[in-house]
């Protein structure tokens, strides 16, 4: 099966790419290398050990969408591409409408144009909201979108189960990831945001390399243990396997119209304080942190129940926060040997 991986290039794109071609399939990358690197693909080849067919465009382009989609005969679409930042997303909320409900929209368009059914979404744990009950089920009522970002997966999400309800033909599940962190074995890839990183850990270990001052702890009044927020962390590797068998599920449900959500994280709750610790711990490393005011848009605690992940598509988180943390700091000191910039 070709399946068209869109954001390829991307962190959770790159190493989903990877699984697939392990898995058997034939992944093909779309990319407009907005918040990705073009040396990302030499590096994919290097792992699996061929080239990786890949093309250069926005998602919200239709005529070239159209113009892959009539060269690849796609099998399935898995759709990455989106813009990702909770806090740039509260700045500039028409960027994040724009880009993330416009490229699902074209994309879905093209789909059906080229009578494409499969497609696995790339929602978040965000639609939740500060949920009432911990942990979340797939069954948790959606809560108001505390950012911009999460309100565009929540309403991407609205607009495939419309489509799906329309009896267009189309199969698809959107995968709630929880917090993607880690990196691949090899080194090769990881998790490279430009300019200063939103996301905890690679702000982490680029503070633990030296290349930031210190790594500022947004709030630790929330009620929690220690104050600090909560999250529920699982290595990218884990989350990638599981797009793979979000599309073994598809490809053997014989439903014409089918729509279904899945968490994905590892169903355990850490706080900020404790994977600073844990970083610390593991890779004998101090690292230089203050506790700082509260971020707008962050919600205080959210961790995953994950039993239908498991009982439905047969997958599970299998790897721990150390081996986690261990491969992010892997993949920082093979950025810093390689001179990279970030």
């Amino acid at each position: 099966m070709k399946i068209l991986v869109t954001g390829g290039a991307g962190f959770i794109g790159s190493h989903t790419v990877v699984e697939l071609h392990q898995s058997g399939f034939e992944p093909v990358i779309i990319d407009d290398f907005s918040n990705s690197e073009e040396k990302v693909l030499s590096r994919l080849e290097s792992i699996i050990g061929k080239a990786v067919v890949s093309y250069s465009a926005d998602c919200n382009d239709e005529t070239a969408l159209r113009q892959i989609f009539a060269k690849e005969k796609f099998d399935g679409v898995i759709h990455f591409a989106a813009s990702k930042a909770v806090g740039e997303s509260v700045e500039k909320p028409l960027m994040y409408y724009q880009n993330n409900l416009g490229s699902t929209l074209a994309m879905l368009k093209v789909m059906q144009e080229f009578g494409v059914k499969s497609f696995v979404f790339s929602s978040s744990c965000t639609v939740y909201g500060q949920p009432d009950v911990l942990p979340v089920t797939e069954e948790t009522p959606r809560q108001e979108a505390a950012s911009p970002y999460g309100n565009t997966k929540r309403i991407c999400e609205d607009i495939i189960r419309d489509v799906v309800i329309s009896k267009t033909g189309l199969k698809a599940i959107s995968l709630r990831y929880f917090n993607p962190v880690g990196a691949h074995e090899s080194a090769q890839i990881g998790e490279l945001p430009r300019g200063v990183p939103s996301n905890l850990v690679p702000y982490l270990t680029q503070a633990a390399a030296g290349l930031r001052e210190k790594l500022t702890v947004f709030g630790d009044d929330y009620n929690t243990p220690d104050g600090t927020c909560i999250r529920d962390f699982i290595h990218v590797v884990d989350l990638a396997k599981a797009h793979v068998k979000a599309l073994e599920l598809l490809a053997k449900t014989e439903e014409d119209n089918f729509y279904d959500v899945f968490n994905v994280g590892t169903g355990e709750g850490v706080t900020v304080l404790r994977l600073i610790q844990t970083f610390e711990q593991v890779n004998n490393i101090k690292l230089n942190y203050a506790i700082g005011p509260r971020r707008a848009g962050d919600i205080e605690q959210i961790y995953a129940q994950v039993d239908k992940s498991h009982n439905v598509m047969g997958w599970k988180a299998e790897k721990t926060l150390e081996e986690s943390l261990r491969d992010a700091w892997r993949w920082q000191q093979a950025l810093a040997a390689d001179n990279a910039t970030v």
